[in-house]
């Protein structure tokens, strides 16, 4: 059985390694690609990596997902404490879906804390930096084979 998995990245993602590196890190947006389609190439799985600052965008990439994947890992970045669109598309996937953040939210501007999205996603993965996309595409890859 082949498994493809999406990830998606919601707005200024695609500026790592020049913004805030004291919660990012200095690994660029293509780097981190680069290591996640490694990474799924080493356990055979299928790997569309993006990235939106638009969010209806984000919102026809997991409408479309519904037909082509089998699950997906989302970071929706600032969209995660704003957007009741992203939360209802991703209410529709009904698939495995895991939120995936670089920093600890939970450890940020109150703001921050508040995710509209956790309560429609399988789990969760944040605060351990980039590797966290390694471990939610190994965690996507069990959810899927059980």
């Amino acid at each position: 059985m082949s498994i493809n998995i999406l990830i998606i990245n919601g707005p200024n993602l695609n500026l790592l390694g020049k913004r805030e590196q004291s919660q990012y890190g200095t690994i660029t947006f293509e780097d981190l690609k680069n290591k996640c389609l490694k990474k799924s190439k080493e356990i055979g799985i299928n790997l569309n990596f993006t990235q939106s600052n638009i969010e209806g965008e984000i919102v026809n990439l997991i409408q479309e997902a519904i037909k082509n994947y089998d699950g997906i890992i989302i970071n929706a970045a600032g969209f995660t404490h704003t957007s009741v669109a992203i939360r209802d598309a991703l209410a529709i996937f009904k698939k495995p879906i895991i939120e995936l953040h670089i920093s600890n939210i939970y450890k940020r501007e109150e703001f921050r804390k508040k995710s509209l999205i956790s309560d429609v996603v399988t789990g969760g993965i944040f605060g351990i930096g980039i590797d966290g996309y390694i471990l939610a595409i190994i965690a996507m890859q069990k959810m899927i084979e059980k």
